[in-house]
């Protein structure tokens, strides 16, 4: 593992990874696409709450450090600030509606060189099979800005130890999680072009249709030829949320 450790990644490792090798099965595939050095973006898909954990072990199991975007005022408590900035996280300010903080601190990030963890879709699926429904253009931007590389990550499993808005995670028996690690995401030829709306979506359509294929892959299926998108199908979830 190149980039420094801070204790409580060691903290971390010590009581959840025991915890999670005797409660899962793993199947990593691909891991040879993770980057050894340098900052990039690996955008997964989300089907479990579960999903931070299970996605911080596989990137640890590849001597990588996980960061995520943490909301500023977590920071704020003397104690689970020490640990969120020992742990590198990401502190988010809330600048604007559109998110401008969380795009700032991600890009900051991916130039110090760290690996930066994202979930397209921003939310657990409501796709009625749970594939990837529409995303948003977060990851997107943040590679067009950088020229990172955005590593596409197809997951399953995770929902069968804690199903979507549940709170009782199921760890007997053993769960498997399988995470199949795509190639970088081609974006090479929108990288120099103008932002513009239409660069960003045909960015984001590319990184949610890759990490759409590694989930098709793993589960040996085809997925809808539309993504499930809550504009238009509305959350599926809210109702039983109330």
């Amino acid at each position: 593992m190149t980039e420094k450790r801070g204790w409580a990644i060691g903290f971390a490792a010590v009581i959840l990874k025991p915890t999670l090798l005797a409660t899962t099965r793993r199947e990593w595939i691909g891991g040879e696409h993770i980057p050894a050095e340098g900052g990039f973006v690996i955008a997964l898909n989300h089907i479990s709450h579960a999903d931070p954990l299970t996605a911080a072990h596989l990137v640890y199991d590849h001597g990588r450090i996980p960061h995520y975007l943490a909301k500023s005022g977590l920071f704020r408590n003397k104690a689970l600030g020490s640990f969120l900035r020992s742990a590198g996280q990401i502190p988010v300010e809330r600048e604007s509606r559109g998110a401008v903080g969380a795009y700032a601190a991600a890009v900051r990030a991916v130039r110090e060189g760290k690996c930066v963890v994202i979930y397209p879709e921003a939310t657990i699926t409501r796709d009625p099979e749970m594939w990837p429904m529409r995303g948003k253009s977060g990851a997107a931007r943040i590679a067009l800005e950088t020229g990172c590389p955005v590593i596409p990550v197809g997951q399953w499993g995770a929902h069968e130890i804690l199903p979507p808005y549940t709170k009782k995670p199921h760890v007997v028996p053993p769960r498997t999680v399988t995470m199949r690690v795509g190639a970088p995401v081609d974006l090479s030829d929108l990288v120099g072009q103008e932002r513009t709306p239409a660069v960003v979506a045909e960015a984001s359509d590319r990184i949610l249709a890759a990490i759409t294929r590694e989930v098709e892959e793993i589960r040996g299926e085809q997925a809808p030829a539309e993504r499930y998108d809550m504009r238009v199908h509305g959350d599926r979830f809210k109702k039983g949320r109330k």
